[in-house]
């Protein structure tokens, strides 16, 4: 049987706690204990919890006073970014020698067509666990993988092989297996339109593929079709191995609203640095500088500034990001959320002209040397001085946690 006449094979590959898995690689002492990956402060959100954790119902993106309220013996963890990064990078990288359709949906979970590869590798089974067998052997990390003939039902299949499994949906068992879960296994199926479907009477899958299309479609418009198509297993989305970043940004909310300038053009440069890293890894530069401002009152503003030639420097970006700070003035109200973004993104060197001004080539070949030296360690802390914290012995080197 030919590629092209063969059935459709998905894979949804999402890693099981991934930052929390991260961080036990350097901390397995903290195994089998409550962990949470996140800020600490009032505003600050749980970025990742171990299942110890979420067991006494910790989730991410909920509010760290809530999480420490529900686990409070947890040990909390600042974020490791290059860590992530550096382990999200290896983790494509075993994919891509799986199959070259791969799309990567965000650091920690990607999409794999393996339809051309079941002839090389075996039966789809075998696939996914060859993938997971890499993962844990090479980066001795933790990951689930959900199999389907379509996207959709792959993502839920790795959703229901939590954590650290595997489970496969063959083509023929697909309707049956919807029809056993809730409605809130949909895509698109959030908190609002729940509310529409169950005052409806429809709390499962089943009920909404029993319903006619024409309700629907007057309940919730034509989100009810799209639902009632994927409750019934079709999904026809390719997996698309590129996608285009358009823009890359940061952004940082304060615990405790600030009005001190120094203190925001520090922030401003540490996170001129974490895009131009985004950048650099991305091998695109910036053509435009955008500064994100959202006010004690929650006033957001933002200005943004074209740069006179591409650049994936964070010494320029955060020039060009203070300029804009400057440039808005003094204002009564305190600052409660700062971020930077890089927009109209072009290939690295594109743009790039000659200059007599050896700065800037300094600073870009001293980012560039700290990219590596996180490369390779990817726990350490390589910042500029000027972001150390105040009292830091500049000269002395700083310890590893560990």
């Amino acid at each position: 049987m030919s590629d092209a006449a063969a059935p459709r094979t998905v894979l949804h590959v999402d890693m099981d706690a991934f930052f929390v898995s991260v961080e036990l690689l350097r901390r397995p002492e903290l195994a089998g204990r409550e962990v949470i990956v996140g800020h600490r402060g009032g505003r600050s959100v749980v970025l990742s919890a171990s299942y110890e954790c979420r067991r006494a119902g910790v989730r991410s993106a909920m509010p760290m006073t809530t999480a420490v309220r529900l686990a409070p013996r947890a040990v909390v963890l600042e974020p490791t970014m290059p860590a992530y990064r550096h382990y999200s990078a290896r983790m494509m990288a075993i994919f891509r020698d799986i199959t070259p359709v791969v799309e990567q949906v965000s650091v920690d979970e990607a999409f794999l067509d393996v339809t051309g590869s079941v002839r090389r590798l075996g039966g789809p089974l075998e696939i996914g666990a060859l993938i997971r067998r890499r993962i844990r052997d090479e980066l001795g990390l933790p990951a689930s993988v959900g199999i389907a003939r379509n996207k959709f039902v792959a993502k839920v299949a790795s959703t229901r092989a939590k954590p650290d499994g595997l489970l496969r949906i063959a083509p023929e068992d697909t309707v049956a297996f919807l029809h056993t879960l809730p409605v809130a296994a949909l895509w698109g199926v959030g908190a609002k339109t729940g509310e529409v479907l169950a005052r409806a009477g429809i709390s499962t899958v089943a009920d909404l593929a029993r319903t006619p299309a024409s309700s629907l479609e007057r309940m919730l418009g034509t989100q009810g079709t799209h639902l009632r198509a994927l409750a019934w297993g079709m999904d026809e989305r390719p997996v698309e191995p590129i996608r285009e970043e358009k823009s890359i940004g940061a952004e940082e909310t304060f615990a405790r609203d600030s009005a001190d300038t120094g203190h925001l053009r520090r922030e401003l440069l540490r996170l001129a640095h974490r895009v131009a890293e985004r950048l650099r890894a991305a091998g695109k530069e910036t053509q435009t500088v955008a500064l994100k401002l959202r006010y004690a009152d929650f006033t957001t503003i933002s200005r943004s500034r074209r740069l006179p030639q591409p650049s994936n420097s964070a010494v320029e970006i955060a020039r060009a990001a203070e300029g804009l700070l400057d440039a808005l003035g003094v204002r009564q109200q305190a600052v409660r959320l700062i971020g930077i973004r890089a927009e109209q993104l072009v290939p690295e060197g594109a743009g790039y002209q000659l200059t007599f001004d050896r700065s800037d080539g300094n600073w870009r070949q001293a980012e560039e040397t700290m990219d590596k030296i996180r490369a390779r360690f990817p726990a350490g802390a390589v910042r500029p001085a000027s972001l150390l914290p105040p009292g830091s012995d500049r000269a002395a080197p700083q310890p590893r946690d560990g």
